[in-house]
């Protein structure tokens, strides 16, 4: 197979390109840097069919010539992050919904399948037990610029869904909770990067509102292994899947469970989500996915628990921030020896 992942170079898109060409396929990256970063594919770089390409899933012609090249497109380039769509809503629906309408137009010129990267935003304040793919959603009032995110990200399932039921293109949708894992930054909001950062620097863990909401997560490598499983399935076709893990944790708990596991002497800070992001701010009290769908179709079945999977974030990002700690040191160096 030779597939094409948009957001090649982020958090998610950089475990496919890496799964993918491990499994000797041929995987050509797309991204254009905005939120991934290249050295994500550090361990796939030079080896032979690899192709990385710096543009925009909002350049027709050049998803027309990368698209036309391809057996399948995992769509996930996207502006993404609670912070970064407050920054500049704007820009995030122009890449979300524009962006999408773009890749589905050049796969429906060649009918080639095309697995799109939703969200679990789209059920907005519904708190069910446990969220199946058709439960109601439930969001503020659509001039709360937070929702513009799950607005935008439910127009492109809306979309997809009518090029498969009118156009006959295959498309498949998948809806992430929480997905995380190695290479995943704080910087957009992500909560367990910030975490175990604000821990392994002996900084207050920020905890916005009173920290009861819950949050379920999945690790990274088991989600790619149900991204892989339905793009591949034939009968996930026009159909929406959700991926995540049901094991739910408050995001209180999550940050002792941090401060424990680092052995640091942090302590927790409570922050309003008036003062962490602006007065208006809507967030969702809880989100458990109903994973049945998948697991009835693909199998999936998620086994890594929440604490091996902080043990391991906490392990990468001992390791990157001592990197980034080394890499300053030799900047001051070389600073100092210019000056």
């Amino acid at each position: 197979m030779k597939a094409l992942v948009t957001g090649g170079a982020g958090f998610i898109g950089s475990h496919l390109v890496e799964r993918l060409t491990h499994e000797g396929h041929h995987v050509i990256a797309l991204d254009d840097a905005s939120t991934g970063d290249w050295r994500n594919l550090d361990t796939v770089a030079g080896r032979s069919g690899v192709e990385f390409v710096s543009g925009s899933i909002m350049d027709a012609d050049l998803m027309n010539r990368l698209v036309d090249s391809v057996d399948q497109v995992f769509h996930l380039a996207a502006a993404v992050g609670v912070r970064r769509i407050l920054d500049d809503p704007i820009a995030g629906l122009r890449t979300n919904l524009r962006g999408t309408e773009t890749v589905l137009d050049s796969a429906l010129r060649t009918g080639t399948r095309v697995l799109v990267m939703s969200t679990s935003e789209v059920y907005g304040h519904n708190t069910a037990d446990s969220l199946h793919e058709d439960a109601s959603r439930v969001l503020g009032s659509p001039l709360v610029t937070r929702w513009s995110y799950a607005a935008a990200k439910a127009l492109d399932e809306t979309i997809a869904y009518a090029y498969w039921r009118y156009q006959g293109l295959p498309t498949v949708i998948v809806r992430p909770f929480n997905i995380v894992g190695p290479r995943q930054t704080g910087h957009y909001g992500m909560v367990i990067p910030r975490f175990v950062d604000q821990a392994l620097r002996g900084e207050q863990l920020t905890v916005h509102g009173d920290g009861s909401q819950t949050r379920c997560f999945c690790h990274v490598s088991e989600a790619v292994d149900a991204v892989m499983a339905l793009a591949a399935h034939p009968e996930a076709a026009g159909k929406a899947f959700n991926i995540g893990h049901p094991e739910e944790v408050s995001i209180l708990e999550l940050a002792q469970q941090v401060i424990a596991l680092t052995g640091s002497s942090s302590t927790i800070r409570f922050v309003p989500y008036t003062e962490a992001y602006a007065e208006g701010f809507e967030d969702m009290h809880r989100r458990v996915p109903d994973i049945t769908r998948a697991r009835e179709l693909v199998g999936f079945a998620p086994t890594l628990t929440l604490e091996p999977i902080l043990r391991g974030v906490i392990e990468h990002r001992t390791s990157a921030l001592a990197a980034g700690d080394a890499a300053a040191v030799r900047g001051e160096v070389r600073r100092a020896a210019v000056q």
